[in-house]
This record gives C-alpha cells, sequence and structure tokens, in this order.
C-alpha cells in the first residue's frame, strides 16, 4: 500500500494545523461556512482536540511526505469510532489515497461502528464514503443555503 499511517502527538499541531487550512481552504471558499470549516480554525482548536481523551490524529503519508491527517473519536465502552476530520491537500486528493488511509484507520482502531459526516454537495466525498461501506443514516444538517452536511454509519459486526 502507497500510504501508512503515523500516529500524532501534541507537538505535531503545528503540522496537523497547516495541513488542515491548505486542504479545507477550497471548501471555505466555495460555501463560505465559516463557522464551521476547519480551514477557519485556529491552531488551538487542534491543541485542544489533542488534548481529548478519546481522540486521535494520524498523519497520512504518501512515500514520508505528510500529506494529510486523520482524527479518530474512540469510545471504548461502545466500540464506536467517528472520523473528524479526515483532510489530505489539494494536490494528492481524488488519487485514492482518503480510501488507503481509511481502510488503515479501520484496521488499526477495534470498532465495531464507525460514524462522519461530510458536505452532501460534495459528490465524491460522499462517493468515496459510500464505496468504502457507509451508508447515510437519514440525518442532515443545512448549515447554509450552499451546503447540506449528510451524516454516515458503517457497522463492522
Amino acid at each position: 500500500m502507497r500510504i501508512s499511517l503515523k500516529k500524532a502527538s501534541i507537538a505535531d499541531a503545528e503540522a496537523i494545523h497547516r495541513l488542515q487550512v491548505e486542504s479545507f481552504l477550497p471548501l471555505l471558499r466555495k460555501y463560505r461556512d465559516y463557522e464551521t470549516n476547519p480551514a477557519n480554525e485556529d491552531v488551538e482548536r487542534v491543541i485542544d482536540r489533542l488534548k481529548q481523551p478519546h481522540t486521535t490524529y494520524y498523519f497520512i503519508i504518501l512515500d514520508g511526505v505528510r500529506i494529510g491527517a486523520i482524527r479518530i473519536i474512540f469510545n471504548d465502552e461502545t466500540r464506536r469510532a467517528r472520523i473528524s476530520p479526515m483532510f489530505i491537500v489539494p494536490e494528492y486528493q481524488g488519487k485514492g489515497y482518503g480510501q488507503d488511509a481509511m481502510a488503515l484507520v479501520e484496521g488499526v482502531v477495534d470498532a465495531e461502528c464507525w460514524e462522519l459526516e461530510t458536505i452532501l454537495q460534495e459528490e465524491g466525498n460522499c462517493f468515496l464514503y459510500e464505496k468504502m461501506g457507509y451508508r447515510k443514516t437519514g440525518v442532515t444538517r443545512e448549515l447554509n443555503d450552499k451546503m447540506t452536511i449528510v451524516f454516515y454509519k458503517k457497522l463492522l459486526r
């Protein structure tokens, strides 16, 4: 597999933040969702997430280069994992790396149920998640007149 994952630490907050801003900036410009888009967050928000007890960030690495990251929120008791967010910088998007990263993280985290949300209007994202076995839950949330968030779930057991 071309992609590998490397667990991030609090010392990696700046690097995660840079990748996050670069990855989400095109969506911020497109949808103007200033309250919710990760490109509009400061590094302190990433640090806060890294400090959360059930949160783990992994860098998505291609041939030694950090091309993105994925955050997993895992509840040991319920065996539920949530991806929030996963991002890959624009020049590496659409090449299958997101799919590879999701397959790897599902092998690392022993979850029975996976959850995530994405922008309904981003058909490529929806296609990826559905291809990976995620199903729409029927729950949506309109953020503005340009975008709606759609929720997904995948049961492994």
